[in-house]
Parts: structure tokens; sequence; C-alpha cells
């Protein structure tokens, strides 16, 4: 049972990526954000043909639909956070498995509501189409902000690892300092 469950958690998580971080790792975050909703943007205005005003209207669309998908995607970083502890071994992050895999699951149900809601509304005033175009941009489009988004979450943990390291090595080399200082004083 349990390597199944691990199989579960980990395919249900591995699309939404982890942007819950240290400042540094929000930076980069919301950086990728940013970049991802330009590349939409444009991307959409050139894949369906659209004019400056069109491609505007839409934009302002999809942004009140991704402020709207920003808490979910929190709750599932943040369920995806007690999870990991979970794995490892956290005693107490153990006691919340199970209600972090429903909120999980709850959160993933309703980003694909909205990201069905949002395709209804972008797609109302468009021919059949441009709607099948843009059903697809949506699809591809997907993926790749699936992949930008685990790239600046890598970027941002490997910058995190770095400075633990340098830290750990400057409480060495202090350690050290003083240890010598101790041998030179009686």
């Amino acid at each position: 049972m349990k390597p199944f469950r691990l199989a579960v958690l980990t395919l249900t998580l591995l699309p939404l990526v982890s942007l819950a971080a240290p400042p540094e790792q929000k930076d980069a975050a919301e950086r990728a954000e940013r970049q991802i909703r330009l590349m939409r943007v444009v991307g959409l205005a050139e894949e369906l043909e659209l004019d400056e005003s069109q491609a505007l209207k839409m934009a302002d669309t999809m942004r009140q639909f991704d402020e709207r998908r920003r808490p979910l995607l929190e709750q599932v970083q943040e369920s995806a956070q007690v999870l990991r502890k979970a794995a490892r071994g956290d005693a107490q992050a153990q006691s919340q498995v199970d209600q972090a895999v429903q909120r999980v699951f709850d959160a993933r149900t309703q980003l694909t509501a909205l990201d069905r809601d949002m395709y209804q509304a972008i797609a109302r005033e468009l021919p059949p189409q441009k709607r099948a175009q843009l059903a697809i941009f949506m699809a591809r489009h997907d993926g790749k902000m699936v992949k930008l988004l685990r790239k600046a979450d890598r970027e941002g943990r490997r910058e995190e690892r770095e400075k633990r390291k340098l830290e750990r090595i400057q409480e060495r080399e202090k350690l050290k300092q003083q240890r010598q200082q101790e041998k030179r004083t009686p």
C-alpha cells in the first residue's frame, strides 16, 4: 500500500511545482510568472492572429483567472511541503498526510474548473476554428508553464543550497579559529 500511495502522490504533485519559498526563490518565481504570462499572451495573440485590442482584452481576462489560481496553487504548495516533510520522517507532518492529500486533490479539481472557465470566457467570441486553436494552445502552454516553474524552483533551491553551504563553511572556519585560539591560550 505504501509504494502505491507514494506513486499516487508523486503523480499528483508532479504537474504543480512548489513556489512557496524563501525570498530569493520568491523573486525567481515572480520573474518566471511574469515571463509565463507574457509568453502566453504573445503566443496566443500570434496563434489566433489577434489584433492589439483583442490581445489586451484576452490578457486582462487571463490575468483575472491567474489571480484566482494563485491561492489554489499556494494551497497545493503548502500541502506538498507537508507531504515532503512526512516523506522525510517528520512525525508531526505524518499526522497531516491524509488532509494534505485531500487539499491537493480539492485544489486540483478547482484549478481544472478554473481552466475550463477561462477557456469559455476567452473562447466566447471566437469562431470554431480559433476555439480549437485556443484549446490546443492552452494544453500545449500548460506544459511549458510547468517546465518554467520547475526551472525557477530549481534555481531558487540551488541558490539556497549554495547559501547554506557557504554558511556551513564559514561556521567551520569560526570553529577552527576558536580551537586554534583555545590551543594558544593555556
